[in-house]
This record gives C-alpha cells, sequence and structure tokens, in this order.
C-alpha cells in the first residue's frame, strides 16, 4: 500500500485503472452490486484489479521516476 502522503491525483488514477480492469469482467448490475448480501466473487475480482492497478502504477514510476 502507499504511504499516507500519497496525492488525490494518484489515488483517481488507481481508482480509474481498477474500475477498468473490473469493468471488463463484470456483465451485469447484480455482477456489480450482487444481491442482500455480497458476492465473494465480486470482492475477490476488484481486489485483485487493485493489485493490478497498483503494480501497474509501481511499473509506470519505475520507468519514468
Amino acid at each position: 500500500m502507499y504511504p499516507v502522503w500519497v496525492d488525490e491525483g494518484r489515488k483517481r488514477v488507481l481508482a480509474i485503472v481498477a474500475g477498468i480492469l473490473v469493468a471488463r469482467h463484470l456483465k451485469t448490475a447484480d455482477d456489480l452490486f450482487g444481491g442482500p448480501q455480497r458476492s465473494p466473487w465480486t470482492d475477490a475480482l476488484i481486489a485483485a484489479a487493485v493489485q493490478w492497478a497498483e503494480r501497474i502504477m509501481r511499473t509506470i514510476d519505475g520507468v519514468h521516476s
């Protein structure tokens, strides 16, 4: 995870990248919102997308630091 001082712009970029990665796999509103209880599959998919977004940002940082 990033330190507390990470700027809001960087957080927005991570959210957008993770959203794009997740959106490719969620086909219906039920996939996104689930039923009355949360979907473990959706939660796992979102967690994986955030991890990949962070990895992508670290790669970009390594190239453009």
